[in-house]
């Protein structure tokens, strides 16, 4: 015990003594280096007695002269070997200049795998521990003052250690790591020595003691620090180390390094603290995603704006098309074409309005948005299609209608998806995102928030939709502005062209080629000696036998020069919003309304009008919504209220122009026909609704009479009426809006009269004041709803045909019966409810009138309030025996039918 406490008091005045110096002091507080006051290792070789001085041989670690590789794919280390022989040699130089104790250096020995480089060097001293501290004080100072050690990267940083154990090079494949395993070949030491013994390196930050180990391996411990560089220093220093021990003998230290993390770790981590990995792991898939996915489908929203992967827009496809297909076909003109000649004779003048209307707004920035609206068939979609084709803006179309089929929210999100060019849609994640989130509240309780909601991931889409808009609207704007600048250029070479025929023909043009072959100098003068330079040695024009004519023809030369020049300037100065207008792209939502679909029609109805409003908004792009009811507007108003909407609306056409355009698909189809004036009362049935029209021309052109034809429409429109508006049945009728008896009042009254009045129809029964029945019908098509100053006034059939098909459908005496009772079952139940409830009110008058007699003026009140009640009762009374003697006539009908 005695001979431990003595060795480690003179480890403990070695390195005091090593850190004597204020400049070591300096450096070693700068680099967080602790020395302790106690040591506890002395090498064996260190361990001198001899009083006269003798040459002895020792060894110093020197580190951060190479990069410490951490693989064997650090490329950092191929920069150590490029500089091995400059980096040997300036260290060389440094320490040749210290001459303590006859230091003398031997040799170099390059351990590049941790970084360092150990340095064989002889020295002569009889007190070898105190040499040995002197030496690397001397080294250490003179180090710092020159600069520092040597670096591979240029940044000196590295330090000079004495090496107390042996060195040993090897070249495993066991790279450095910061947790130093070290192995005790002999009894364990103490915690606390270990530290004192490992300190001076760098800071630790946790000492693993030795745990059981099996029999005839070594026990150890593991030593954390908190650098990289301190690992390698305390292994190349202190590996075969012998400390003494308490009980007289010596332990020598076997060190090697240790994976910083097991491979369980992770894994254990992972299952302890989900609810911080969790969050984590979604962020940085939220990351990677916005990082890498985002950018594709920005480019891929693009290229479905500008068609880029539609092959029929592709030149060779066209080409191919052109000299195989058509060459063997012959094509009639689209309807588009035939749509545009007809609006152009006039037979479509009630849309020359709405046309008009749409083409300011497609010709001013955006600011708000388009909602043309109009019944189903009125023609939207070819008008809008149309004026596309003219004006030759590319257009992205959403289809609600196609959305709201969607079976799943998956199945939304894939439609919306394709529809606007978004991929790569991982739209199986969210099924995966939900199970995860199941599985996270059985395991920390709450959910991890993978999944999210359809509203979330369909914001998500459009968002990005919006940027891929924005970065087309930016792609064109600067295709414009270089084709702009090529006829600018354009221009200015066809004038210099003029210009230099203009000189051509008087004869001032020199052609300095001849230069080439005449020579320069005195000799070039034979090439331009017979040249003219000058307007006065040009040749003059021939004299024109009229002078008169001449002036003219100059005069009128002189016009159109001026004139084209004017347009060239105009063209030039084209305004720069102009070309941002033309440049921005057209986004067109289709079958805007909330008939059917449920509540996820209803989320995204709420997400697309958000969205278009942003793009009016920031001015992205112009925003047509097109809907067939009025009604669907408060949506798009309440995302975007401060600015009020362009409403667009398309009617149907009046009798003259439904004439004009059955006349003019006949004649493009090859039939000229002169229609008789039966048959245009005919088809004055239709009215001017545009599907209409067009299915009797598809109906007459298959060889059916144009009797025939409005028959046919006329009998599917009863078919298609008594199921929407009735139900196939009880069950059936019970998921409708409205009751069969709303419905059938509108139908009886619609059949007698082309319109009825809004508000006496909310009067009566079977309303009574409630207009969301009202609301549903006209929302079916069932009827239209007419205003006056912005309030509802009038009701009218959903379609011009529809007062044939409500006279046939009340006309069926049948199925008028079958209505008409059970209508008038419900008046009866009414009434009889007003009779009984008169009935009680008298049995309360009459106690209040015998409780009351003496009273002044009190029988006379009772007898009003009697009076009034006996008269309600008995129109009550008198409707209930009308409307019974009526159900009587009807079921006899009903008899008769059935026989």
């Amino acid at each position: 015990m005695a001979s431990t406490n003595v060795m480690l008091k003179t480890l403990t005045a070695s390195s005091s003594k090593a850190l004597l110096g204020p400049r070591s002091i300096a450096v070693l507080a700068r680099q967080r280096r602790h020395y302790t006051g106690d040591a506890v290792a002395a090498s064996s070789s260190e361990v001198k007695e001899e009083a006269s001085p003798q040459t002895q041989e020792s060894w110093l670690w020197v580190d951060s002269v190479f990069p410490v590789s951490l693989g064997r794919l650090d490329v950092r280390s191929y920069i150590g070997y490029a500089r091995e022989d400059t980096l040997l040699e300036r260290l060389r130089t440094l320490l040749s200049t210290v001459n303590t104790h006859g230091f003398k250096l031997v040799s170099l020995e390059p351990h590049m795998k941790d970084g360092g480089v150990f340095v064989k060097f002889r020295y002569s001293a009889s007190d070898t521990e105190s040499a040995l501290d002197s030496i690397v004080e001397d080294i250490r100072k003179q180090v710092h003052s020159r600069g520092g050690v040597p670096s591979w990267c240029g940044l000196p940083s590295g330090e000079v250690w004495l090496v107390k154990g042996s060195p040993w090079r090897e070249d495993l494949n066991r790279y450095a790591s910061v947790v130093l395993r070290v192995a005790f070949d002999g009894p364990d030491i103490p915690e606390e020595s270990l530290y004192r013994l490992l300190r001076p390196f760098g800071r630790i930050h946790e000492i693993t003691p030795p745990s059981p180990v099996p029999a005839g391996n070594l026990r150890f411990a593991m030593v954390n620090f908190l650098r990289l560089r301190s690992a390698t220093s305390a292994r190349n220093t202190i590996h075969a180390l012998k400390v003494p021990t308490s009980s007289s003998a010596f332990t020598t230290l076997r060190t090697s390094y240790a994976r910083p993390i097991a491979a369980h770790a992770v894994r254990d981590y992972i299952a302890s603290h989900p609810r911080i990995f969790l969050p984590v792991l979604f962020f940085l898939v939220g990351t990677v995603t916005y990082a890498i996915f985002d950018p594709i489908r920005v480019f891929m929203v693009e290229g479905k704006m500008n068609d880029w992967f539609d092959y029929k827009e592709f030149t060779v496809y066209k080409w191919i098309r052109a000299n195989t297909i058509d060459r063997f076909t012959f094509t009639a003109s689209s309807d588009s074409e035939a749509e545009t000649s007809l609006a152009k004779r006039g037979v479509w003048k009630e849309r020359l309005e709405a046309e008009a209307a749409i083409k300011k707004y497609l010709t001013d920035m955006p600011n708000t948005i388009a909602f043309v609206h109009g019944p189903q068939g009125s023609g939207k979609t070819r008008m809008l299609s149309t004026l596309l084709k003219e004006s030759g803006r590319k257009a992205m179309v959403i289809d609600v209608g196609e959305l709201s089929k969607a079976t799943s929210e998956s199945a939304l999100v894939s439609g919306l998806a394709s529809q606007t060019g978004y991929w790569p849609v991982f739209s199986f994640l969210n099924s995966i995102n939900n199970m995860i989130d199941l599985a996270s509240v059985g395991i920390i309780g709450q959910k991890a928030g993978l999944s999210s909601s359809l509203p979330d991931q369909l914001k998500q889409i459009l968002e990005v939709v919006g940027r891929g808009l924005a970065r087309g609207n930016a792609s064109h704007k600067a295709r414009r502005e270089r084709e702009a600048k090529q006829a600018e250029q354009e221009v200015i070479k066809s004038k210099e062209a003029e210009a230099l025929r203009e000189r051509i023909q008087e004869g001032l043009w020199h052609d300095g080629r001849i230069d080439a072959v005449c020579g320069n100098g005195v000799m070039s003068e034979l090439g331009v000696g017979v040249e003219r330079f000058t307007e006065a040695d040009a040749d003059l024009p021939p004299r024109a036998e009229d002078p008169n004519e001449d002036e003219k023809g100059m005069g009128e030369r002189i016009a159109e020069d001026e004139r084209k020049a004017d347009e060239a300037k105009q063209k030039q100065q084209r305004p720069e919003d102009l070309q941002i207008v033309e440049s921005m792209p057209v986004v067109i939502i289709k079958n805007f309304e909330s008939k059917g679909g449920g509540q996820r029609k209803e989320e995204l109805l709420n997400v697309l009008a958000q969205w278009a409003a942003n793009l009016a908004e920031n001015q992205t792009a112009h925003v047509i919504v097109v809907s067939d009811n009025r009604e669907n507007i408060k949506r798009l108003a309440k995302a975007l209220p401060s600015k009020p909407l362009a409403q667009i609306s398309l009617s149907d056409a009046d009798n003259a122009s439904a004439l004009s355009f059955v006349e003019q698909k006949l004649r493009d189809g090859g039939m000229d026909v002169k229609f008789s004036q039966g048959q245009l009362s005919y088809i004055e049935r239709l009215g001017g609704r545009a599907s209409d029209l067009e299915s009797l021309v598809h109906k007459v052109r298959s060889g059916m009479t144009v009797e025939e034809a409005v028959d046919d429409i006329v009998t599917r429109g009863v078919s298609e009426l008594r199921k929407n508006a009735f139900g196939d049945d009880i069950e059936d009728a019970k998921s409708l809006p409205w009751t069969r008896e709303q419905a059938w009042i509108l139908m009886k009254q619609l059949s007698k009269q082309p319109e009825i009045s809004y508000h006496e129809v909310l009067v009566d029964f079977p309303f009574k004041g409630d207009e969301t029945p009202l609301r549903h019908m006209e929302h079916a098509e069932l009827i239209t709803i007419g205003t006056v100053n912005g309030r509802p006034s009038t009701i009218k059939p959903g379609k011009p045909v529809y007062k044939f098909v409500f006279e046939r459908l009340v006309g069926d005496s049948v199925f008028k019966a079958t209505q008409d009772i059970a209508f008038n079952e419900k008046v009866i139940a009414a009434s009889e409810t007003i009779v009984k409830a008169c009935e009680q009110e008298l049995l309360v008058l009459k106690d209040v009138d015998a409780g009351t007699a003496n009273w002044w003026g009190s029988k006379r009140a009772v007898e009003m309030r009697a009076n009034y009640l006996l008269k309600k009762m008995r129109a009550a009374e008198q409707k209930v025996e009308n409307l019974e003697r009526e159900n009587a006539q009807l079921k006899k009908t009903l008899a008769n039918a059935r026989r």
